[in-house]
């Protein structure tokens, strides 16, 4: 499911065709995806302007000047596409409707914007903006990792005598939004903390360098396009690149990459996900 890079990559990608533009015509080719959509949702859309095209944690959110704001979530593997739009120096144009193109939004100046969402477990909704924060899937939503409010202290304060994985808690949308299983991974392999370690028993100065270094992981990550594993597609339809560059995340059983380690890199089940560390430099 793609996680905070992805989900940010999309938003850039979208907002130059998006951000100022009215929605022309909102398409809306089925009753649901993963829920309901809400009530009339393609007479809602259809006249708004985008004012404003930001994220909250794994969730796209397009304020628009009817006071109401447009909630996308990607799921597992729904696509934002782009035609009809110059997207740096190419030019894509209409390709013919898709099995699976559930909503379509017809923009000003041309451009066409598809959600493509094969397995369904994708979202939307529409909420008063004002509301936004208080929107179900928001509202108990830790702080983002690049926010102030994210800090050493926060986090330190957050995980003290808590009994639970580091692992765990790191995904753990309440402590901090956004943050996944790939780039959790990441993290903890760069922190050198093994993530099955209680969260609890790690000192203050191991848990407030996590700060750091989930902003570094996620700054790479979202600099690389993201991470394209199945379905991820950027908003110009091309794939993410970080996955090029894991450390841990999917490699069982070949080296480790830190300089001088002669470790393999394991996998355990936690939660029913996969987490992969070096033994060796993770303790």
């Amino acid at each position: 499911m793609p996680e905070l890079p992805e989900v940010e990559t999309v938003r850039r990608g979208l907002a130059p065709v998006m951000e100022g533009q009215q929605i022309v015509l909102a398409e809306v080719n089925r009753p649901d995806l993963r829920w309901p959509f809400p009530d009339r949702m393609a007479a809602r859309l259809t006249g708004a302007r985008v004012e404003r095209l930001r994220r909250r944690s794994k969730y796209i959110l397009a304020d628009l000047d009817s006071e109401e704001t447009l909630l996308i979530h990607l799921g597992m593997s729904g696509r934002m596409l782009i035609t009809g739009a110059m997207l740096g120096d190419f030019h894509h144009d209409h390709p013919a409707p898709a099995k699976h193109d559930h909503v379509v939004f017809h923009m000003g100046q041309g451009a066409r914007i598809t959600f493509n969402d094969a397995r369904r477990f994708g979202a939307m909704d529409l909420m008063p903006t004002r509301a936004a924060a208080e929107h179900w899937l928001m509202k108990d939503l830790g702080p983002e990792p690049f926010a102030n409010d994210f800090n050493e202290a926060y986090l330190i304060d957050r995980l003290k005598g808590r009994n639970t994985p580091i692992k765990s808690a790191l995904l753990d949308q309440r402590i901090v939004a956004g943050l996944g299983n790939i780039y959790v991974c990441e993290v903890l392999y760069r922190a050198g903390i093994h993530p099955a370690r209680k969260a609890g028993q790690i000192a203050e100065k191991g848990v407030a360098e996590l700060v750091p270094l989930i902003r570094q992981v996620l700054e790479e990550a979202i600099a690389a396009g993201g991470s394209s594993l199945r379905d991820y597609r950027q908003a110009d339809g091309e794939l993410g690149y970080f996955q090029h560059g894991f450390a841990v995340y999917g490699r069982e059983g070949e080296p480790c990459v830190t300089p001088g380690c002669s470790g393999t890199i394991d996998r355990i089940a936690q939660s029913g996900r996969s987490s992969f560390f070096c033994p060796q430099c993770q303790r």
